[in-house]
């Protein structure tokens, strides 16, 4: 058999079905769409979440919460990531975005105790845990907040 010779299984492909194209496709005239009514028009049908006129279940269902729109969101890194640096380097926010540890900056950078730390590294960030800090100064190194 060669790749030019292969062809689907008998039966696993159908063909399609091509609407409003005479009475012997089985959906001519009307296209398959029946007599009249909001869903024979073109453009018809209803909007989503639009329940025949009952109250949809967006609108019976009570409002919780807020959005905060001053909310800071932070970058997480992780110690595990900062193994990658050399021992005595500085990490920096920038530092982190240019070697591909965080993808955008967003509102800061929050350092987090996960992992094991093995360096010694001065980490300069916006904030860190308790765990993380701790570790950093465990390797000997120094935790700085911008």
């Amino acid at each position: 058999m060669k790749l030019h010779e292969l062809k689907p299984a008998e039966g696993s492909r159908k063909e399609r079905n091509r609407v409003g194209r005479g009475i012997g496709s089985g959906n001519g005239k009307t296209a398959g769409r029946g007599q009249k009514g909001q869903n024979a028009r073109s453009g018809g049908g209803v909007r989503p979440g639009f329940e025949g006129g009952q109250t949809p279940l967006f609108r019976r269902l009570p409002k919780r919460g807020f959005t905060n729109i001053n909310r800071k969101e932070y970058q997480v890194v992780n110690l595990d990531k900062l193994n990658r640096f050399e021992d005595g380097t500085e990490i920096t926010p920038e530092l982190l975005l240019e070697t591909g540890v965080v993808s955008k900056l967003k509102a800061g950078i929050k350092v987090l105790g996960d992992g094991k730390l093995e360096k010694k590294l001065t980490v300069k960030a916006h904030k860190f845990s308790a765990s993380a800090k701790e570790a950093i100064e465990a390797a000997g190194g120094s935790a700085e907040v911008i």
